[in-house]
């Protein structure tokens, strides 16, 4: 609940009360009463649905429009952030990828490294193990 100087005067609730006496079949104002009533208070989109409701009925006094105005540019104002970027599936392994092209360079018919190869060109991940074979492979060319 908000801490008000005058807890007795209520301008939300009685704008609420007003706007409904004015067209009680907006379903719109009688939802905003209600979670007024449940919550205790609504969200600045709400205030100011409200105060654009309020606005068009003559009988609202306008000091009472005034304080929603000063109430809703209280309230914070809440964005939505964009959404990241997709990350992609599979991160190709640089490191690997050279290995693979320095041991085919000199052994092009290295059939355990052109099946690595034909892995790693279909984006599936190499385990440790064959990544360790890959390795042991590039020790022995140099």
């Amino acid at each position: 609940m908000m801490n008000r100087i005058k807890p007795d005067v209520d301008i939300v609730s009685d704008l609420l009360k007003a706007v409904l006496e004015a067209s009680p079949d907006s379903s719109f104002i009688r939802s905003l009463l209600f979670q007024y009533q449940e919550r205790g208070g609504l969200s600045k989109k709400q205030l100011e649905g409200l105060y654009h409701k309020a606005a068009k009925i003559a009988t609202i006094p306008e000091n009472r429009l005034t304080t929603l105005e000063a109430i809703i540019k209280k309230k914070p104002t809440r964005y939505k952030s964009s959404l990241p970027p997709p990350a992609p599936l599979y991160i190709k392994d640089e490191n690997a990828g050279r290995m693979l092209e320095a041991i085919l360079a000199k052994y092009p018919q290295h059939k355990r490294v052109l099946f690595l190869k034909a892995k790693y060109d279909n984006n599936e991940t190499l385990s440790v193990v064959e990544l360790s074979e890959l390795q042991k492979f590039n020790k022995m060319l140099h």
